[in-house]
């Protein structure tokens, strides 16, 4: 049985989770190009449709693309613009990985611009057909839909920022992605937890939090990008850790729910 490109829980909230980096599929055509580093898939956003089930119970909307993010990156641009000019980032179709070790084995052909085409048709748009036809469907019923971006990362990546990374980083585009209510909400809802927190620093939202975020069309966003230490063993097997979890979900739900209730206020 072939996997769906993307998974979509229907809720009854103005609240889609998107969690574009969450695949874990990579497929047995792709790793024979791929080096073992590659098959590690270890950029994954390792498992955040479990921690977020707080959300999926509360009535929102959960969407997961399913496939790994070294086979296209459904949070790029479609024409493999930089998001961060300037800085050192992974492409639309990586070739290396977050520490920069080699994706592809010496001697085999990295993605050109007809497979990188053939890459977008394939696994890219269904992301985005999918997040829109569910935005449009949540802004049917709701004047103003909230999309929370969900994302996590290792918090010492010396080759995409210095030092060491805050536990919640918070990206509303500087503040273009949503209302100045939702990005307060998600502020001190973060604030008032133990955990160090920063908003639109060295992630300011990805292209889904960019080109999706339309406050003056009723669609928030706000992406928050995690230090996935909080609640996961970051070595390998990549372990979702219940303890450490259990400490960090209060804030995180504290962080949906404010938000979510900063929407209401606009509704």
């Amino acid at each position: 049985m072939t996997l769906p490109i993307v998974s979509l829980t229907q809720g009854h909230l103005p609240l889609l989770i998107s969690i574009p980096h969450g695949g874990e599929c990579l497929p047995e055509p792709f790793k024979r190009r791929m080096t073992p580093a590659a098959h590690k898939i270890a950029d994954t956003d390792w498992h955040l449709a479990r921690l977020y089930d707080f959300a999926r119970a509360m009535g929102a909307s959960v969407l997961q693309a399913n496939y790994s993010r070294y086979i296209i990156d459904v949070n790029r641009p479609a024409d493999g613009a930089s998001l961060y000019p300037g800085t050192t980032t992974t492409g639309l179709c990586p070739t290396e990985s977050f520490l920069g070790e080699a994706l592809y084995r010496d001697g085999a052909d990295l993605p050109d611009e007809a497979e990188t085409a053939q890459r977008v048709a394939q696994y890219w748009q269904p992301y985005h057909d999918a997040l829109l036809q569910e935005l449009s469907r949540l802004r049917e019923k709701h004047a103003h839909v909230l999309l929370w971006e969900a994302h996590s990362i290792a918090n010492m990546l010396p080759r995409l920022f210095e030092g060491r990374l805050p536990d919640l980083n918070i990206g509303t585009f500087s503040g273009a992605a949503c209302a100045p209510a939702l990005r307060e909400a998600a502020v001190a809802a973060a604030g008032a937890g133990p955990f160090s927190w920063v908003a639109d620093a060295r992630f300011k939202g990805g292209h889904i939090t960019r080109n999706y975020g339309r406050p003056g069309s009723g669609v928030h966003a706000v992406q928050l990008e995690m230090s996935r230490h909080l609640y996961m063993d970051e070595a390998e097997p990549y372990a979702y850790r219940e303890d450490l979890a259990a400490a960090v979900l209060p804030t995180v739900e504290s962080m949906v729910r404010n938000t979510l209730r900063a929407l209401d206020g606009l509704q």
